[in-house]
């Protein structure tokens, strides 16, 4: 490992990154999702008559939540295809 040229090190480790941050990236709005979903449905058992307000406040919040893992989706392609990283020192 020693012997590997900054280039190849660089992608190594940016592969390295990226696995991780992508199975953190979607891990944890999924997550958030489902408890974001439990709450809703203990709101609508509670109070049937809050349904409809809740079941929009919801739709929004799963929106939001998805964009996040969306967005870190976003990155790890640029950092996996298009390494900024590379271009500017090699």
């Amino acid at each position: 490992m020693t012997d590997l040229d900054p280039g190849t090190l660089i992608t190594l480790v940016t592969i390295i990154v990226s696995g991780l941050g992508i199975v953190l990236g979607t891990a944890i709005p999924a997550i958030v999702e489902g408890r974001a979903v439990l709450k809703a449905l203990e709101g609508i058992a509670r109070q049937p008559d809050a349904a409809g307000d809740l079941r929009t406040t919801l739709l929004i919040a799963l929106a939001l939540l998805e964009s996040t893992a969306i967005y870190s989706l976003l990155v790890i392609l640029i950092l996996l295809f298009a390494n900024p990283v590379i271009d500017r020192f090699f």
